[in-house]
């Protein structure tokens, strides 16, 4: 019996009990299924053609929208050149604090978000090293607090999708290929990376869709300038800080749609990728 099988025998089975399991499992799946769809037919609702037409036609929603691509973008390369061999790393080897390295790696997720932008800023204003730093590259309410920020809290999320990769992954490719003459950098790019391809892909999406919601750091770290450092969470900050509502929900519409884009287009290239489309 196959795993499509397996899974669809209980359905299939004369069982009530059976099929009053599978009915509830439906049930709370549907249930949450229909209040995203909710959250999303009210925020249509509320949002007009002109509302939409007006944020798109709105240079300091244009800029933000650029900003938000670029960062978000910038953000996810940085978080897999970090979480592709942190993952590796926390996987394959057993070494002293490496649980303690586990633990401290998951403080940005449960971290309250501004918090995490009180420390950012902190860090790069009131320490030496942070003030050395700002003497060469300005980061604090510039561009490169944005992908700061958005890199601080989607980096936890790509390290632990890379481990679980990883830990998926079976090692005993890697010892054949050591075994054969490969160096352990051999045997990690031509073996164990082509099997974390799918791994990869859901990273780099996860840390781009975090990158993208990403507000509250961002605020305290890099504020809301106009054509500085506004990005589209901040732009739904400022629009309904005046009061514009219609305008808030337009640009939150705007994300959604950027998002399911991204979201779409990295799981059809992903399994394209691995041979499986």
């Amino acid at each position: 019996m196959n795993r499509r099988d397996a899974i669809s025998a209980p359905a299939q089975g004369g069982n009530i009990g059976d099929r009053l399991f599978l009915a509830g499992q439906v049930g709370l799946l549907g249930s949450y299924v229909l209040l995203i769809a909710a959250l999303l037919a009210a925020l249509a609702m509320f949002t007009s053609r002109s509302d939409i037409v007006a944020a798109i036609a709105s240079p300091e929603i244009r800029y933000a929208l650029r900003l938000s691509l670029l960062s978000c973008t910038l953000t996810s390369l940085l978080c897999l050149w970090i979480a592709i061999p942190a993952g590796y790393v926390l996987s394959r080897y057993r070494f002293a604090g490496r649980d303690l390295i586990d633990a401290v790696l998951d403080i940005p997720i449960v971290l309250p978000p501004l918090v995490l932008g009180l420390a950012l800023l902190i860090l790069f204003n009131h320490t030496s090293l942070g003030r050395a730093v700002e003497r060469i590259v300005p980061v604090t309410f510039a561009v490169p607090s944005v992908v700061l920020a958005q890199f601080a809290v989607a980096c936890a999320f790509a390290v632990r999708t890379m481990r679980v990769t990883f830990d998926q992954i079976d090692p005993r490719g890697e010892r054949v290929a050591l075994t054969l003459g490969c160096s352990r950098w051999q045997a990690f790019w031509m073996v164990a990376m082509p099997e974390a391809r799918r791994g990869i892909f859901t990273a780099a999406t996860l840390a781009w869709a975090r990158a993208l919601g990403e507000f509250g750091p961002i605020l305290v770290f890099s504020g809301a300038t106009r054509f500085r450092t506004e990005v589209l969470p901040t732009s739904v900050f400022l629009e309904l800080s005046t009061g514009n509502i219609g305008a808030a929900a337009a640009v939150s519409l705007m994300m959604v749609v950027t998002a399911l884009i991204v979201l779409v287009a990295a799981r059809v290239f992903g399994l394209r990728g691995t041979g499986m489309l």
